[in-house]
């Protein structure tokens, strides 16, 4: 299950983010959404398996992110072009809808 979820986070377009949702969707069952999240927090790199590009279904960004912390998945959004205001994404502008 790791390995599907570390692929699909590479299938994210620059610019667009996802849900923990859609990728528990994407696995066959939505109520993987806290597994997907235990999963992301384990990234073994950051770099090959973008994981700041994930937000909750209300686009709110993860107070918890592994690698640095909401400030740094701020930061990470805001270089791809993403507007980022009071920590959430507008997901009609950025969700990727890859179903």
């Amino acid at each position: 299950m790791k390995k599907k979820v570390y692929d699909y986070l590479r299938t994210i377009p620059k610019g667009k983010v996802v849900t923990y949702g859609q990728i528990a969707e994407f696995l066959g069952d939505k109520k993987l959404s806290r597994v997907v999240g235990n999963i992301l927090h384990n990234n073994p790199d950051e770099y090959k398996y973008p994981c700041y590009k994930v937000v909750d279904r209300n686009g709110n960004l993860s107070k918890h992110f592994a690698f640095g912390g909401i400030e740094s998945q701020k930061k990470k959004l805001e270089e791809e072009g993403i507007i980022v205001e009071n920590y959430r994404v507008d997901l009609d502008k950025y969700q990727h809808d890859n179903f």
